[in-house]
């Protein structure tokens, strides 16, 4: 008889852990996980510090320290010309991941539906499902070009609305494709989302990382009052461990991610919400740089890729590139084997796309495997040779 309960029995270990163990094992360059192998602004990490220093070291406020909250609604007014109260409209949470939790928890019934688009970041199906959820999914096509834009068919949208649906969820920009949801796209699904009196959730760790001539709309700008908008402090400031995200939105849906959150964590580490507050203050300086840089990584990776026989295509935002494996994939070889086999003879660590999506659409992927560029140069640098010697290996 298991001891575990019914809504997690279906949990494995991730592949981001087996492949993570894999590559230390193996000696690999891991181009799989996404989190940076560098830290983030000096100032930033100075500022945790003298937030430690000077006693920040007890519980906060549940909501989250006060001085966190106002920074996010006045970044929320610096980039998006929003007006959010920090005090009813902004709750803190331990990354973005708890936020997603605290959020289905806090919005979704037993029975009720929850629009997922797939490729889907896999915390999403994992707290409907432990809420209780039915996940209905719609699926990202590929582009034809390797510069286009990934797509979705729009009746196959509209059927996943039902009379039951509570929720969608978008990411944008999306991991793992780098996709940035245009106004058309958004106007639809938030035109569907009002007539089946559901909430939005976006979902928008990656707001700071979009390429020229790409542009981040957020969803909430369009239709505030049924949307519910997440993000954090660890893509854009390079403090993946710090673990500091926010939810914000109408205070009836934060209201209800905040009743989740107080029993999941109550409150997140203290001194990293203001060392946060000092990273959402910096200068458009560091912003513009940040991602200037990443673009010239972007840029790195898929040169290399293209060199070494795959078949990038061009991410418009986040920090991964999803690429065609075709040339090199065995005939019966799913993504999962590829990617294992890429990493056992080329030393170099990838995902494979499939774990993003429904078991019926899984295949679709099949031929496809994703890399992060998040890395210093010297690790990209020799990612590149390895992919370089493997595909020309005999």
């Amino acid at each position: 008889m298991s001891s575990e309960s019914a809504r997690v029995a279906s949990f494995g270990t991730t592949i981001f852990t087996e492949i993570s163990r894999l590559a230390v094992q193996l000696k690999a360059v891991n181009l799989g996980q996404g989190f940076p192998d560098f830290d983030g602004p000096d100032e930033v990490k100075q500022a945790a510090l003298e937030a430690i220093r000077s006693g920040v070291n007890q519980y906060g406020v549940s909501t989250g320290n006060p001085i966190l909250r106002q920074a996010i609604a006045e970044h929320s007014k610096r980039f998006y010309g929003q007006t959010i109260d920090p005090d009813t409209q902004v709750t803190v949470t331990s990354g973005a991941t708890e936020a997603i939790f605290d959020a289905v928890m806090g919005l979704v019934n037993p029975g009720d539906e929850v629009v997922l688009f797939e490729p889907y970041y896999d915390s999403y199906l994992a707290s409907v499902q432990m809420a209780g959820g039915v996940p209905r999914f719609v699926q990202l096509r590929a582009p034809t070009t390797s510069d286009g834009a990934w797509w979705f068919d729009e009746e196959e949208l509209r059927a996943a609305f039902t009379s039951k649906t509570k929720l969608c969820i978008v990411n944008t920009p999306h991991n793992p494709t780098g996709k940035l949801f245009t106004r058309e796209e958004l106007e639809l699904i938030h035109g569907l989302v009002e007539r089946h009196g559901a909430v939005l959730l976006s979902d928008e760790v990656y707001e700071h990382l979009v390429y020229a001539p790409g542009v981040h709309l957020r969803p909430a700008t369009l239709r505030p009052e049924q949307t519910l908008t997440l993000s954090s402090g660890g893509k854009s400031f390079s403090f993946t461990g710090w673990k500091i995200g926010w939810a914000l939105g109408p205070p009836a849906l934060v209201r209800a991610t905040q009743k989740a959150h107080q029993w999941v964590t109550f409150a997140v580490a203290h001194p990293f919400q203001v060392a946060i507050a000092a990273a959402l203050r910096l200068p458009d300086s560091y912003f513009t740089g940040f991602v200037t840089e990443y673009q010239r990584r972007r840029d790195m990776l898929l040169d290399g890729l293209s060199r070494a026989g795959f078949d990038p295509f061009v991410p418009h935002g986040s920090y991964f590139v999803m690429a065609r494996t075709d040339r090199h994939r065995r005939p019966t070889e799913d993504d999962v084997a590829f990617c294992k086999r890429l990493l056992q003879e080329g030393g170099v660590a990838s995902i494979p796309p499939s774990v993003f999506f429904s078991p019926e659409h899984a295949s679709s992927v099949h031929g496809l495997a994703r890399f992060a560029f998040c890395k210093t140069d010297p690790v990209l640098t020799e990612g590149i040779a390895r992919l370089e010697r493997w595909a020309t290996a005999p």
